[in-house]
């Protein structure tokens, strides 16, 4: 441990640890924030499998699969990068993920200079599942590192504000796309840009000078990570990311039905309900940010969960009732916007500072939550099958707001300091 005393020289080399969020040198927090932005580079494929689609002639169906890779390796590697991270450290761990998604952009660059439609589609596919591996590993490892720069109330803002700079990411990369396919009749050049980002953000992290957490104490093992889950505050914290993800990817492919269903709008028009939503959701982890510097974390989630129940409220009555106003269904929208964005970030703060010593496996474990958007949005589909309106979405989307909006109300701030 380096001297406290004051006439101590610090050594150029010494590496640096901020005790709060606004102490950290701005050199060190660059990288850290570049990183959050290759993290967001995942929801790219969103966009993506939308072109590969009509590039390829895929039904729906089978371009629906490319969004399902995504988080189906959430649940299987999850906690083996948990466990990785505890033998290399956290920031080599943020640089394999990183390596792993600059590859993920690399091979539709490659795909898309090859003549042969069959090989373009499977350097598609494997782009696919390796923007999947490497957001699992760096949503496992960069949100503990994290940790090395702000602790105890600092760091939930810290996180947030690094889920803003990832929204920024993932706001963005539609709006290239459709620039590049408009201008060059080329979508994929998004593909060239994001692959210069994630080396450019590669290289700054590998020159950033953090002093990391000592690995968890122990041997780390799966059957550990899964054993937290015998400790109330970590399970309950789990649950919760799995109802933020399952709104957030439920909102995301429900919005525009509810509009078709209960307006005379097109699928242009309601497509740009997504849009209201992630412009509300961005500006909420902004202001999350600031906002968790100054309240503790218990007063932001109960005002996460009221939002997030105002939400489900307008929802219930646009899609409910003939004749609703459509400015119902937007400030629904909203509301789910500003009250889901910071829910993540105070679910893995909560259970990273109660058990500070096991932060790895804490990590592997929530992220394993991530699962969420892979089982809400299936059974929003056969509740609205079943009811024959979107309003069965609906009330499986509440399901997971009521969760968040109960929490908010018996949530005690574990790790707190103050």
């Amino acid at each position: 441990m380096a001297s406290t005393t004051p006439s101590a020289p610090r050594s150029p080399q010494t590496p640096v640890q901020p005790d709060k969020l606004g102490s950290a040198p701005f050199a060190v927090l660059v990288p850290v924030m570049m990183s959050f932005f290759v993290m967001g580079f995942v929801d790219l494929v969103g966009t993506a499998s939308n072109y590969v689609q009509s590039d390829f002639g895929l039904s729906d169906s089978v371009s629906g699969v490319f969004t399902t890779m995504t988080f189906f390796w959430f649940l299987v590697l999850s906690v083996p990068a948990g466990m990785l991270m505890n033998r290399i450290g956290r920031r080599m761990t943020v640089l394999v993920s990183i390596a792993i998604t600059a590859l993920g952009c690399l091979l539709p660059i490659v795909g898309y200079l090859i003549p042969a439609k069959a090989a373009q589609l499977v350097f598609i596919v494997v782009s696919f599942c390796l923007l999947g591996i490497g957001n699992t590993f760096m949503q496992v490892s960069l949100n503990p590192l994290v940790g090395n720069l702000a602790h105890d109330e600092k760091l939930a803002g810290m996180l947030t504000f690094g889920q803003f700079v990832k929204a920024i990411a993932s706001f963005i990369a539609p709006l290239i796309a459709g620039w590049a396919a408009t201008t060059f009749g080329k979508w994929w050049l998004l593909y060239p840009i994001y692959l210069v980002c994630a080396i450019l953000a590669f290289v700054m992290l590998s020159f950033d000078d953090i002093k990391e957490n000592a690995p968890d104490a122990g041997g780390t093992s799966v059957l550990g990570c899964f054993a937290l889950l015998r400790n109330p505050v970590i399970v309950l914290c789990f649950l919760g990311i799995v109802c933020h993800v399952g709104v957030d990817v439920g909102i995301n492919a429900t919005a525009p039905k509810i509009l078709m269903e209960h307006s005379d709008m097109g699928i242009e028009a309601a497509g740009g309900a997504t849009s209201v939503y992630f412009a509300f959701r961005t500006l909420s982890c902004l202001s999350g940010s600031v906002l968790l510097q100054k309240f503790t974390r218990r007063q932001i989630l109960r005002g996460c969960g009221a939002l997030m129940a105002l939400s489900s409220v307008c929802f219930v009555l646009f899609a409910g009732f003939e004749g609703m106003p459509v400015w119902l269904a937007y400030a629904g929208l909203a509301f789910v916007g500003l009250g889901n964005a910071n829910v993540f970030s105070i679910m893995l703060t909560t259970g990273l500072l109660h058990l500070p010593e096991r932060q790895n496996e804490v990590s592997g474990l929530m992220m394993i939550g991530l699962i969420g958007g892979a089982i809400f949005p299936p059974l929003m589909g056969l509740a609205s099958d079943a009811m024959g309106m979107q309003l069965g979405a609906i009330l499986v989307m509440t399901v997971g707001v009521a969760y968040v909006a109960l929490l908010s109300v018996f949530f005690k701030s574990y790790g707190s300091t103050r």
